[in-house]
């Protein structure tokens, strides 16, 4: 199964990718579309984050991180494994596995570079981020980061597929911030929201695509 998945996956990564228009269906209410708060941002960070891509039990699981609770602007939220590029990087894609390898011990050996998905900026910590999607032919026994990961966790990507797990909730922030009606994905039980969630839109609609 996995062959012909990640042949017919690369070939679809390949072509133009749905970028903002897939975004769309998972932004919060005002959030403005990556391009055009890129107009207006300054001092922004670049950073990558990596889509792991495996197969157990004839599916194909993507690996998800939950962060610790702290005072930071994402504290608690499901993200992908990634961070910051350092200027020591020789490029994006070094970035968002030498962060794998960081957050969940995954070796860069391991992974397999199958394409990339459309950049999206996070306004509220000025990052903009460049993710990668790789596939891991046996994964080993992940660990989590015990400073920047709470929990490591999996999900079919088939899961994204089924509309009814798009869902909508209201959240206050740490700073007393309260957002209504924000969309996110339920995914084992979790609200996978925010720039997560817009990458994943992404990734579902190219799953679509074939």
């Amino acid at each position: 199964m996995s062959d012909h998945f990640i042949i017919r996956l690369q070939s679809a990564l390949d072509n133009k990718l749905p970028g903002e228009i897939a975004h769309a269906d998972l932004m919060p209410i005002n959030r403005p579309f990556s391009q055009e708060a890129l107009k207006r941002a300054t001092n922004y960070r670049k950073s990558a984050v990596g889509l792991v891509l495996y197969e157990e039990a004839d599916s194909i699981r993507c690996v998800l991180i939950q962060r610790p609770q702290y005072d930071g602007k994402h504290g608690g939220q499901v993200s992908f494994p990634g961070g910051k590029m350092d200027s020591s990087d020789p490029d994006l894609e070094y970035t968002a596995k030498r962060e794998c390898m960081e957050e969940i011990a995954l070796e860069p050996a391991r992974m397999k570079t199958i394409g990339l998905l459309s950049e999206v900026y996070i306004p509220v910590s000025k990052f903009l981020v460049q993710p990668y999607v790789f596939y891991v032919e046996s994964l080993p026994e992940l660990k989590p980061d015990e400073r920047e990961v709470d929990e490591i966790f999996s999900f079919e990507i088939e899961t994204l597929l089924d509309d009814s797990r798009i869902k909508h909730t209201n959240l206050t922030f740490r700073n007393g911030f309260n957002q209504k009606n924000i969309p996110y994905f339920d995914i084992e039980d979790k609200v996978v929201w925010g720039a997560t969630a817009m990458i994943l839109s992404e990734f579902k609609a190219v799953l679509k695509s074939f």
